[in-house]
């Protein structure tokens, strides 16, 4: 299924989310206060043609560069634009003509809002990325919410992101996962596509493309099963689990395939603004403010050698390997709703 029906569905089919005929392209869960703030100052006519699956916005975002992959109607830029304040930028890509209108009409209504302009938005595809002005190494943080899915090519998305961050950066995404591979007919089916199920990746061959991309540890940050109200999609996928799930994907030098044990750990300080209790790097680490926390090589290196430094104590090195995580496994890592990132919170896997 090619770019053109993402337009046909998003452009003319769509007319709000109220038009959807599955929760894929919906979030469930509630904002924390921070985001709730930014989109009470997002213009009605943006959020009401706003179609994403998850909350992309990550932590510690004052004066980073964003670039938002398949921006749409400009939501969730403009509530980044907020959180990265007027030293930061972010960048929308995105491929619908319809939706960029939308983004693009209410850029100054934004900036006056805000107090000052920091958007911009490009038309383009998310697969050719290097078809577009963007500077190799520039972007601090990439996020897409809920579009991955719909691209043919999703190897092309994850190679051009990671040769668009910097070192120490992340892709921070949401989108829709399928606990099999989906067959042909499937895929080419033109509603199950626009509403995000038929190009969902299957996990296993997810975390296969993002290690061949360059992105060796991927970090479940959160999951939920999706639900297929409408009977006559449902027919078409039974036998087929389908979840959406946010990742963060860090560019780290020196980051293992595997979770190895060097004896290191780390102490957070809780001085991240809105999480001062406790940290959640993904849905395996919850760290608890002042608490000494064992953690894998590659976690203290998410945090050490990025922009987490500051808000941690380090201890230990990689002078001495005492060899894997107990658990570090390859079965299905969705849970659903009912997994408790606390009951997890004292081991790395």
């Amino acid at each position: 299924m090619n770019i053109e029906n993402s337009q046909n569905y998003y452009g003319k089919v769509l007319q709000g989310s109220q038009d959807l005929l599955t929760d894929a392209c919906c979030t469930a869960e509630a904002p924390p206060p921070a985001i709730r703030k930014a989109l009470a100052n997002v213009h009605e006519e943006v959020t009401s043609r706003y179609y994403g699956c998850g909350l992309v916005a990550p932590e510690c975002l004052a004066g980073a560069s964003i670039l938002d992959l398949g921006s749409g109607s400009g939501q969730d830029a403009y509530v980044l634009a907020q959180l990265v304040g007027p030293q930061g930028r972010i960048v929308g890509v995105d491929a619908t003509p319809e939706q960029l209108e939308v983004a693009n009409r209410h850029k100054d209504w934004h900036a006056e809002r805000f107090g000052f302009a920091n958007v911009e938005f490009l038309k383009g595809d998310i697969e050719r990325l290097d078809e577009l002005d963007l500077e190799p190494g520039s972007f601090d943080i990439i996020v897409s919410n809920c579009v991955i899915n719909l691209v043919q090519d999703k190897a092309a998305v994850f190679r051009q992101a990671h040769r668009l961050l910097k070192n120490g950066g992340e892709i921070y995404f949401s989108d829709v996962y399928a606990d099999r591979r989906i067959p042909k007919a499937l895929q080419e089916d033109p509603v199950l596509h626009g509403e995000c199920i038929s190009g969902a990746l299957y996990w296993g061959d997810f975390d296969r493309i993002a290690k061949e991309c360059g992105f060796p540890d991927p970090r479940l940050v959160k999951d939920r099963p999706l639900n297929i109200g409408d009977p006559v999609q449902l027919a078409k996928v039974q036998g087929f689990r389908f979840y959406s799930a946010t990742y963060r994907l860090f560019k780290l030098e020196g980051l293992e395939p595997q979770c190895e044990d060097y004896g290191q750990a780390v102490r957070y300080k809780g001085t991240i603004p809105g999480f001062e209790d406790a940290f959640a790097l993904d849905n395996h680490h919850f760290i608890e403010t002042g608490r000494v926390f064992p953690v894998c090589g590659n976690t203290w290196l998410m945090l050490h050698d990025t922009r987490f430094a500051e808000h941690f104590e380090f201890i230990g090195d990689f002078s001495r390997h005492y060899g894997i995580f107990p658990g570090c496994g390859t079965s299905i890592p969705f849970q659903g709703p009912e997994a408790d990132p606390a009951a997890t919170s004292g081991a790395c896997c």
